[in-house]
């Protein structure tokens, strides 16, 4: 077990070493910006990546997106990754909140038939699990920019989430973060990954190397799956009704 003595700064800097070697859902008040000029594509995958990860997916979003490409074949799936620091000020993740919920009420807009994958690694699980928030926590005050949670009517073009190493309520509590709680619109297609050793998503984890080995261990193709499942399922056709079946069965009998 990480000893009691250890800092969340510590654990910071820790985790920032981990993550270069593996190389509140909220609304703001920026405008959704122009339409891009590419066309729709059929999956939109959102990945925040992990602290101190370049710019980018970072090493895990770049496996968990190959990885969801591959599981859905010819479908068009296009990578957003979310714009924000991912450095050890984590207050700044709320940048991160800010414009992946401005990029999943765009594509909502503009992409209507688009199904959208929301993802995040270590600080991006949190930033992708305060995406999906349906209240702010009691106690805490919302950062500039950011208004409340996103419109219900957003979750229907969200097909699956995926979090990858998300932080402790014991870490976000150290690191005086409010704690992450999936709104109930996300909760029933989230797939949340935490290796059972990982001090950072485990209470009870010690061993912080753990933190980088979600590619490793499976975890990753695991979550990709689970996402390109809930995106075939959401894209096939809705099954007839018993009404529907018993009218089309009225109609045939009087042919």
């Amino acid at each position: 077990m990480v000893s009691e003595h250890l800092s969340a700064r510590r654990i910071a800097s820790f985790l920032a070493a981990v993550t270069m070697t593996t190389s509140v859902v909220l609304g703001s008040t920026a405008g959704l910006g122009s339409a891009s000029a590419e066309p729709c594509p059929d999956v939109e995958a959102i990945f925040a990546r992990g602290t101190t990860e370049a710019p980018g997916v970072g090493g895990i979003g770049q496996a968990f997106t190959d990885s969801l490409q591959s599981q859905l074949g010819p479908k068009f799936v296009r990578t957003y990754a979310v714009d924000y620091p991912a450095s050890t000020d984590f207050p700044t993740a709320a940048q991160g909140v800010i414009d992946a919920a401005d990029h999943v009420r765009q594509i909502a807009a503009i992409c209507p038939k688009t199904k959208m994958v929301l993802a995040g690694y270590s600080q991006g699980a949190a930033v992708i699990g305060y995406v999906t928030a349906a209240a702010i926590p009691p106690g805490y005050s919302l950062p500039p920019g950011i208004t409340g949670p996103m419109p219900p009517e957003v979750a229907d073009h969200v097909a699956a989430v995926a979090l990858l190493g998300k932080p402790s309520s014991r870490f976000l509590n150290r690191i005086d973060a409010p704690p992450i709680a999936i709104g109930p619109l996300y909760a029933s297609k989230t797939i949340d990954q935490c290796i059972p050793d990982d001090p950072i998503c485990s209470n009870d984890g010690g061993n912080i190397v753990a933190h980088g080995d979600y590619v490793a261990n499976g975890m990753v193709d695991q979550a990709a799956q689970y996402a390109a499942a809930a995106v075939i399922r959401s894209s096939a056709p809705p099954m007839p009704t018993d009404a529907a079946v018993s009218n089309a069965a009225t109609h045939l009998g009087q042919g």
